[in-house]
C-alpha cells in the first residue's frame, strides 16, 4: 500500500465530487485500471468499511491520480467528501485489464452511463495524448447534463479519431 495525500477535490456534476491525490514515485498505471482506496483511521464507518475500489478517471500522463463518485449515503463516501487537503489515503497497486486493445485497425466502442465514465475517461484521454490511430466510439448516457461528469471535457477531446455520442433520457 501507499499513503497519498489530497491535493484538490471539486464537484464535477450533479452529486458526483472528483478527488485529485499525489502520485507515488514511480506509481504506474495503464488507462482503465482501478486500485483500492483506504481510508486511514476515518471518523466513522459502516459494514460496508473503509475501502472502495475505484478506476483511475485521468491519465497516465498526468502528475496527480483522480477518481470520481458519486457521493452516496456511505460512510465511505461521507468521509471522503469531508476530508481536508493533505488527508493521507493508502493505495494499492493498479489492477485490471479493461484497457484500451491493440488491434489499431479494429474500431473501440464504448458504452458508459453516470459514473462508470471514469475509466472511459482516463481511455480516451490517453489516447488523445498518445495520439493512437484507433477509431474511438464513446456513447455515453445520463438522465440530464448536469447529471454527467466531465461532459464538456468529453465534448472537446482534440482527436480527428474520437467521436462522442451523448445520449440523455
Amino acid at each position: 500500500m501507499y499513503k497519498v495525500k489530497l491535493l484538490e477535490k471539486k464537484d464535477v456534476a450533479k452529486n458526483t465530487a472528483a478527488f485529485w491525490f499525489e502520485r507515488p514515485a514511480g506509481y504506474n498505471f495503464v488507462a482503465g485500471q482501478h486500485t483500492t482506496w483506504q481510508l486511514i483511521n476515518p471518523s466513522e464507518t459502516d459494514a460496508e468499511g473503509d475501502s472502495r475500489e475505484f478506476s483511475f478517471a485521468n491519465p497516465p500522463q498526468e502528475e496527480r491520480l483522480m477518481i470520481a463518485s458519486r457521493m452516496r449515503d456511505t460512510a465511505f463516501k461521507r468521509v471522503l467528501h469531508n476530508s481536508i487537503i493533505g488527508t493521507e489515503i493508502e493505495i494499492g497497486e493498479p489492477e485490471g485489464d479493461f484497457v484500451l486493445h491493440s488491434d489499431s485497425s479494429r474500431p473501440a466502442v464504448f458504452i458508459a452511463g453516470g459514473i462508470g465514465i471514469t475509466p472511459f475517461h482516463s481511455l480516451v484521454l490517453d489516447a488523445a495524448y498518445k495520439k493512437l490511430p484507433h477509431k474511438i466510439f464513446l456513447f455515453y448516457s445520463n438522465r440530464l447534463p448536469e447529471d454527467a461528469p466531465f461532459l464538456d471535457q468529453l465534448k472537446n477531446i482534440d482527436n480527428p479519431n474520437y467521436q462522442f455520442i451523448p445520449i440523455f433520457t
